[in-house]
């Protein structure tokens, strides 16, 4: 499982003109599922993004998380994560999950993020969906759940 994490000050996902899920300070999340992803990576991720110090203290340094400043996660799926663009002039998703496979993880990686107390927001998994952020910094990381 691919998650790149934006830091942000206000996130949204609209589809069709209306929006779905939208949050204040916290953390815009485009997840990305792989063809070998299954459960245990989905807890594992889910912890780390829940626990993930990107957000700043009193002093000015990165030591809190989405969860200690009592932020929200918006969790938006994207495939494309998973692209191989290592050669030629066009991703390949060879490595992408099929949605039967993609979407269970998916809703799994949400439920995950409730349980460990983070208040969740989402777009819809598969939708053609306009992400509308402001990026807190600039900050943004990649989390991989292969290798953590």
């Amino acid at each position: 499982m691919i998650a790149l994490l934006q830091r942000v000050s206000e996130a949204r996902v609209e589809i069709a003109g209306q929006v779905v899920g939208s949050i204040q300070q916290g953390l815009l999340v485009l997840l990305g599922i792989e063809r070998d992803d299954h459960a245990g990576d989905v807890a594992k991720l889910a912890q780390r993004v829940a626990q993930y110090r990107l957000f700043s203290d009193a002093d000015g340094k990165m030591n809190l998380s989405v969860h200690d400043i009592g932020g929200s996660v918006l969790v938006v799926s994207q495939f494309t994560l998973a692209a191989d663009t290592n050669t030629g002039r066009r991703p390949s998703f060879s490595s992408a999950a099929a949605p039967a496979q993609a979407e269970p993880l998916y809703q799994q990686f949400v439920t995950a993020l409730q349980q460990l107390g983070v208040g969740v927001a989402t777009g819809e998994f598969g939708a053609d969906m306009q992400v509308t952020l402001t990026n807190d910094g600039p900050v943004t990381f990649l989390l991989q759940s292969k290798g953590t």
